[in-house]
Order: C-alpha cells, then structure tokens, then sequence
C-alpha cells in the first residue's frame, strides 16, 4: 500500500478522495439492443453510502442498473458502455486518492457495422452471427497511469475452488495495490463472502457470507486503516 494510505486515520487531514464504479456496463449491437451482464450494481452503492457516512469525499461512477436512488452526499456521474466509463474514469482517477473498482466491466464487445447507432438489425428466419472485439483493461489502464500515492482497488469475480489462485494471478497482471476476491455465486445473491488480497497475500477476510451493507463497512475499514 501507498506510503500516503497511512495517514487516512489522521483525524487533520483533508478528507479520503474516493472514486467508485458500480454496475454493469451494456456494450451496443445496434440503436436498440446490447450485450450486458446481471450484475445490480448493489456492492459499488453500498460503499458510496458507506464511504460517504465516514466522512470520505465520495465519487461515484454508476452504470446503467433498473433504479437506484441518489445519494446524498455523493457526487454520481452516469455511463452506458465501456467506452463511456474509460472517459469518466480518465477524467476522475487524478482527483482520487483511492480507486474501487466495483463495477462488472465487459470483457467483450460487438463489433459495429457503419449506420449501426442509427438502425435496428431486423428479424431474419437465417443465423444472426455477432463478431466480439476485447474492451480495453480499464483497471490495468488506470494501474498504468495512477500515481504512487494511489491506492487501486479491484474485484475478482471467480469459480470458488480456485478463486484466492485466479484473483491473486489477477492483481498482479493488472499491476493494482488490492483486489477483493469473491465467489460467482455473488452475482445473484443479496450476500457475499469475500477475502482482500494485497501483493503479499491475504489480508482479511469476511466472517462468512455477510450482507452487501457489512461488506461495504468491512472493506471501508480495511482500506481506510491502512
């Protein structure tokens, strides 16, 4: 961690910058259809309001979920694709002092005919076959230009029987300080079991399956401990 993470305890200092994204992210087929994944966006606003209570200066990137409520307190900014959330996150991550990135980022996304943004594909009785292209890494993209007095943190999304080996592989093929280490099952569960990895292993880890809101205070006092 930072050498400057140190003094986020320190009652005189100015307020902990904190960036966060959340949500999912919908990667266009053409004016009216995308590709998405299920991800609801509650673990990412669950630690804006939680960032928020402790008295952090709270950013939030909020991708495209059915409803949520503003925070008050919170400074939200909106993105639809990929491509919308790597603006806003090259536009916020000098501000921030630390990063999490919570939001369900596509690794892949349709390849656009010219005109597609202002059409719809028709129904046809024949195969419609996609052609996918790689989004950019927007973690290891930011990991690359973050300053040293930065903290980053990611998210590992993987199969339980070898989630510590996959997120820990993750973390240092990204080039982040921490990343959170969670079950598939998360996705569609109202809880979740998560361990905080650093560069030189596991760091915590939760008391089980506990909900988002105890996950948000968990996390939050681990990074802003440190």
């Amino acid at each position: 961690m930072p050498a400057h993470h140190q003094e986020y305890n320190d009652q005189s200092s100015a307020p902990v910058r904190v960036l966060i994204s959340a949500g999912p992210t919908h990667e266009p087929i053409d004016r009216v259809r995308y590709i998405a994944n299920r991800s609801s966006g509650r673990v990412g606003l669950a630690l804006a309001r939680e960032a928020m209570k402790r008295g952090c200066s709270t950013t939030l990137l909020m991708g495209p979920i059915a409803s949520s409520e503003p925070i008050k307190g919170v400074t939200t900014h909106h993105y639809g694709s990929t491509a919308d959330l790597e603006k806003l996150l090259n536009e916020h991550l000098p501000a921030c002092d630390v990063l999490i990135m919570a939001a369900a980022v596509a690794d892949y996304r349709p390849v656009l005919q010219p005109g597609a943004m202002h059409s719809k594909i028709r129904r046809d009785p024949e195969n419609l076959t996609l052609t996918l292209e790689p989004t950019p890494d927007l973690l290891a993209g930011c990991a690359a230009k973050a300053r040293p007095d930065q903290c980053l943190v990611g998210f590992a999304l993987e199969p339980e029987n070898d989630l510590l080996e996959h997120a820990t592989a993750k973390l240092k093929r990204k080039g982040i300080d921490l990343i959170v280490a969670n079950p598939l099952k998360t996705m569609d569960s109202q809880t979740i079991s998560a361990w905080l990895i650093g560069k030189d292993g596991v760091i915590d880890q939760t008391q089980g399956d506990i909900s988002k809101e105890q996950f948000a205070t968990w996390l939050m006092e681990n990074l802003l401990s440190r």
